[in-house]
């Protein structure tokens, strides 16, 4: 099989119902950006030594490619067959068991955090902010689209998760999260 189509050559693609929309339709930005996010996580792993990361990493790739999946798919006329399977409640629940084991091992968190510390965890908090772009492009395709219910409440859960995810990173690499400091003393305040 070969990897190139040469269908996409006019700025066209194909969403998995076989309808033909623009490369720049709201679909494929939000799954695209889903895909770079899956990427992202990719490198994470590439990054990673810590053994207890990689199947919580690999597990949500898994995930990612359901998202895409459902969101490359138009919803069935009712009657119609789905195409796909469709995240759901499950899937949200999974994330939010995840969130709450990794939590309960982290120190409580009372101020921001400055994104950084061990390399996976750098990693980690760049893919959040990949996710949290996903979630814009999917709010603004669902005011355009019907979608299933699931898929925004799992976007907005997995950035949580992201989170939860570089802080737990950094704690098993006995880096400790690095609380924001908005004191400047560099700064004059006098204004003068």
């Amino acid at each position: 099989m070969k990897i190139y189509t040469k269908t996409g050559d006019a700025g066209q693609s194909s969403l998995f119902s076989g309808r033909r929309v623009a490369k720049n339709h709201l679909r494929l930005q939000t799954y695209g950006t889903l895909d770079e996010l899956n990427a992202t996580l990719g490198l994470a792993r590439a990054k990673n030594a810590e053994p207890r990361l990689e199947r919580p990493l690999a597990r949500l790739q898994t995930l990612l490619f359901i998202l895409c999946s459902d969101l490359a798919t138009p919803l069935p006329a009712p009657g119609e067959k789905d195409l796909v399977t469709r995240v759901g409640p499950g899937h949200v629940a999974f994330l939010e068991r995840q969130i709450d084991a990794m939590t309960a091992e982290l120190p409580p968190l009372k101020s921001f955090i400055l994104p950084g510390g061990a390399e996976v965890a750098a990693v980690l908090h760049v893919a959040r902010t990949v996710c949290r772009r996903a979630e814009r492009w999917l709010v603004t395709l669902q005011q355009e689209e019907d979608l299933g219910p699931h898929a925004p409440v799992l976007v907005n859960r997995l950035s949580d998760y992201l989170f939860t995810l570089a802080r737990w990173a950094n704690f098993l690499a006995g880096r400790p999260d690095e609380i924001l400091n908005r004191d400047f003393p560099e700064i004059d305040h006098s204004g003068a």
